[in-house]
């Protein structure tokens, strides 16, 4: 990603909404693992370190990222020395882990499957793994390109991927599901305006990270962290993302 979207990214990942309501979600799963007492965590991918203080709850953070301005803006958090490293041949760790999460990383990397079998390998046994990846291609947009994706997901293709690389599924679900027919209506509608007023409109919206009112972010805070009520229970059968966990 270019640097002044990660500057953007990092201005708003302690307040906006989704990155708020998507860390609730998170503390839900991870609550529920029982993982041991100053537990090793790993978070490939850790962008501008947003994930890391909540993290740091659970057990002995240890944290990489393949950009150089990122690992700067997650280091002046102090939560962690956070390291350069890449997925999958630079992994700048030799510990072993309880837990790794790698969380909308690997729908950037071009191979997902070797990225998913090098953090195999970084797991204790019984260790888990817990991924979010955008989810369905049709919602496709110029957030993606911003954020030079290379795909979007469905849950089974997770799966398959995810037990390829040698894991065993414990739960995968679609989330952000309350707030899909809006997202979904509003990228849908975008495709559909004549190109000159679509890039108008893109370039308004495309990074998806401009904070809303108060009020509204607040509201939309709120629907989406209301979901960490149903991870880890029922599958949720669509969304705007997705969110696997995976054992060794």
């Amino acid at each position: 990603m270019e640097k002044d979207f990660y500057l953007q990214y990092a201005s708003v990942e302690d307040k906006h909404w989704w990155f708020v309501a998507r860390r609730r979600i998170l503390q839900q799963v991870i609550r529920k693992l029982n993982l041991p007492t100053n537990a090793q965590i790993l978070e490939a991918g850790c962008g501008t370190g947003g994930n890391l203080k909540i993290l740091s709850r659970y057990g002995q953070v240890s944290a990489m990222e393949l950009d150089e301005i990122a690992c700067q803006l997650a280091n002046q958090r102090q939560v962690t020395q956070v390291k350069q490293g890449s997925l999958p041949d630079n992994i700048p760790f030799k510990s072993d882990y309880d837990l790794i999460v790698i969380l909308d990383v690997i729908e950037h990397l071009d191979n997902d499957l070797s990225a998913l079998e090098a953090l195999y390998y970084k797991l204790k046994p019984g260790g888990y793994l817990l991924v979010t990846v955008p989810a369905y291609m049709f919602l496709w947009s110029e957030h993606d390109e911003i954020n030079h994706h290379k795909r979007r997901y469905r849950l089974k293709g997770l799966k398959q991927v995810v037990k390829k690389a040698g894991y065993e599924v414990n739960y995968g679900s679609y989330f952000n599901t309350l707030l899909f027919p809006l997202i979904a209506t509003a990228r849908s509608l975008a495709k559909l305006l004549p190109k000159q007023n679509q890039n108008k409109y893109e370039n308004q919206n495309s990074s998806d990270l401009r904070m809303p009112s108060k009020s509204v972010n607040k509201i939309l805070q709120w629907l989406f962290a209301s979901e960490s009520y149903f991870i880890n229970r029922f599958t949720l059968p669509f969304g705007v993302s997705v969110l696997l966990l995976a054992r060794k």
